[in-house]
């Protein structure tokens, strides 16, 4: 099977399937199935209420790959909601996915 990414993602939630997407966001970010679904729908109610979030959201894809855990945590902060112990866990599985540069 494919690794799972965030275009997988992306195409679940722009075709409103919510439970995909959040089956996509547990082994992509680390997540149980109840903080997956909340994140999905979070993103999902985002991308309703704000013309300017899609573009906001793709700014992950350069956080993961060039930028730094401060700068992918405060995407996935506003972009799925995540805080706490779910934040940091994200993080971090997205870093045995994506070293940090120069790492």
């Amino acid at each position: 099977m494919a690794q799972l990414t965030f275009r997988d993602f992306a195409e679940a939630i722009m075709g409103g399937d919510t439970a995909r997407g959040a089956e996509v966001l547990e082994p992509l970010l680390g997540l149980d199935n109840a903080a997956a679904t909340t994140a999905a729908k979070h993103f999902q109610a985002s991308m309703a209420a704000d013309p300017t979030f899609m573009m906001k959201a793709m700014g992950l894809r350069t956080a993961v790959t060039d930028g730094t855990d401060a700068e992918i945590a405060a995407l996935l902060g506003h972009c799925f909601g995540l805080e706490g112990s779910a934040l940091a866990d994200a993080v971090a599985t997205l870093r045995k996915t994506y070293p940090a540069p120069h790492a």
